[in-house]
C-alpha cells in the first residue's frame, strides 16, 4: 500500500499537466530557453500542486481504513517541498529575469554572491528570500528529529544545498531531472531499501511526469520546480543516509556548489565528451523547433 501515493501522484499529474502547461502559457508566464524556444515556465509548480491534491484521500483512507500508506515522514516533507516551491514561484514571477522578447536585466542579481552583494546595497532580491526561506523551513523541518546539534546541522546543509545545487542544474532541458533520476537509483540500489523512494512518492510521481515535458522542450520547470527537485533529492538523501553518509552527502553538495558559484556547470558538462554524451541523452535535435505542447 506505500505505493499507492506515487501512482496516484502519479496519475494525477500525468491528466493536470498538459492543462496546467496551456494555462501557463495564456497566462503569460512564459520564458525563452537557451534556444530561444517561447515555453511556458515555472511548470514545476505541479509537484506540489499535485501533492496537495493527493494527500487528502490519502490521508483520509489512512484514517479511516488503518491502511498505513503515508510514511511518518510525509508531513515534514510536504511543509519542506511545498514551501520551497511557493518561494520558488515568486523568484519566477518576481525575479530578476524578463518576459520573452524582452531585454534581459544586466543588473539582476545571480548566484550566492549576486544576491548577497545587492543586499549589502539594500536591494533584498527574491532569490535571497529563497535562500533564507529554504534555510528557514529546513531548520524547522528536522528539528526535534532526535538529532545531536552536529547532526542537525548536517541535515539542515543537505536540504539546503541541494535545494539550490538543482537550481543550478537546471540550464539545459531535461539536466536537472536526469540528475534527480540518477540520485534516486543510487540512493535506491546503494542502500537496498525503497522506503524512502515510497516515502517521497507523492513527490517523485510528479517528477517523472515533468521530465520528458522539460527534456523535449516543451515546458521550463523554472525555480517552481527545479529547487523543489534539488529539495525531495535532499529529503532522499536524509532518509537513505546515516550520519556518515549525510556528511559525506554535504561535503559532496558544497564542492559542487562551490564550483557552480564561481566556474560554468555547463561548461563543464560541454568540456567532457562523456557527461556530454549522457547530459544529451534524450534531448531533442536543436533543428527542431516545434513547441507545441
Amino acid at each position: 500500500m506505500r505505493w499507492l501515493p506515487f501512482l496516484l501522484s502519479l496519475g494525477l499529474a500525468a491528466l493536470l499537466a498538459p492543462t496546467l502547461l496551456a494555462r501557463l502559457q495564456r497566462a503569460g508566464v512564459v520564458r525563452e530557453n537557451y534556444r530561444g524556444l517561447v515555453l511556458p515556465a515555472a511548470a514545476g509548480i505541479l509537484i506540489a500542486l499535485v501533492a496537495a491534491l493527493a494527500v487528502g484521500p490519502l490521508a483520509a483512507l489512512d484514517e479511516l481504513a488503518s491502511s498505513d500508506m503515508l510514511a511518518p515522514e510525509v508531513g515534514a516533507a510536504l511543509v519542506f517541498v511545498i514551501g520551497v516551491a511557493m518561494l520558488g514561484l515568486v523568484d519566477d514571477l518576481l525575479g530578476g529575469r524578463r518576459p520573452a522578447g524582452a531585454a534581459a536585466d544586466p543588473g539582476a542579481p545571480r548566484g550566492l554572491r549576486g544576491h548577497a552583494r545587492a543586499a549589502a546595497r539594500g536591494d533584498v532580491s527574491t532569490g535571497l528570500l529563497k535562500a533564507l526561506g529554504a534555510l528557514g523551513l529546513a531548520l524547522y523541518v528536522l528539528a526535534g528529529d532526535g538529532r545531536s546539534a552536529g547532526e542537525y546541522l548536517v541535515g539542515v546543509g543537505v536540504l539546503v544545498l541541494s535545494t539550490n545545487l538543482f537550481n543550478l542544474f537546471d540550464l539545459r532541458p531535461g539536466r536537472a531531472g536526469k540528475a534527480f533520476v540518477v540520485l534516486g537509483v543510487v540512493l535506491t540500489l546503494g542502500s537496498w531499501d525503497t522506503y524512502a523512494l515510497q516515502a517521497l512518492g507523492l513527490f517523485i510521481g510528479p517528477a517523472l511526469v515533468l521530465l520528458p515535458y522539460d527534456l523535449r522542450e516543451r515546458a521550463m520547470l523554472g525555480d517552481a520546480g527545479s529547487n523543489v527537485l534539488g529539495a525531495v533529492a535532499g529529503l532522499w538523501l536524509v532518509l537513505a543516509l546515516g550520519p556518515t553518509g549525510e556528511a559525506v552527502a554535504l561535503a559532496v553538495l558544497g564542492v559542487l556548489t562551490l564550483y557552480g558559484e564561481f566556474r560554468s556547470i555547463s561548461a563543464m558538462v560541454d568540456r567532457n565528451p562523456l557527461m556530454r554524451r549522457l547530459d544529451s541523452i534524450g534531448r531533442r535535435s536543436e533543428a527542431w523547433s516545434d513547441t507545441s505542447l
